[in-house]
């Protein structure tokens, strides 16, 4: 059975949380990536940024729905998800538009534990992570490669 070493994309391209955003995408137009992790100054997986997140910026703000009881509004969502989405609509910087702790795999992980991943959690940029450290990256290109090799 194939595992992420098989198919990963070793010595990724990352991004550092203080990268601009127009970086960022003119970095996954650049290659056709996804996503790419983002990581802090020690090398240490921080986020993630993919395209979503930055065609998020482009989406308007969806008001709370609020309702009125005695003189009081009450709101149906939470501040915290309205803040999260305003800072994401205004990011200048990845560290505001990435999706921080991602989901990891390891380089032991089955394929398809990884087609799972990428289908129920809609997920098309997976870091593959060995003893806290950033080793590669696994894509949904990487995934449909395998498709095409004769067995």
């Amino acid at each position: 059975m194939l595992k992420a070493k098989d198919i990963m994309t070793s010595g990724a391209l990352t991004l550092e949380p203080e990268s601009d955003v127009a970086t960022a995408a003119k970095l996954l137009l650049e290659k056709h990536l996804n996503g790419v992790p983002v990581v802090d100054q020690e090398g240490k997986l921080v986020g993630v940024i993919c395209q979503s997140d930055l065609v998020a910026q482009q989406k308007s703000v969806s008001m709370p729905s609020l309702f009125t009881i005695l003189d009081g509004f009450i709101s149906f969502t939470s501040n915290e998800d309205l803040e999260r989405e305003v800072n994401k609509i205004a990011a200048t910087k990845v560290a505001h538009a990435m999706t921080p702790n991602p989901v990891t795999i390891t380089p032991e992980t089955g394929i398809e534990q990884i087609a799972d991943l990428m289908v129920e959690r809609k997920l098309y940029t997976l870091p593959v992570v060995e003893d806290g450290k950033l080793v590669g990256v696994v894509g949904k290109e990487d995934v449909l490669k395998t498709l095409t090799k004769t067995k």
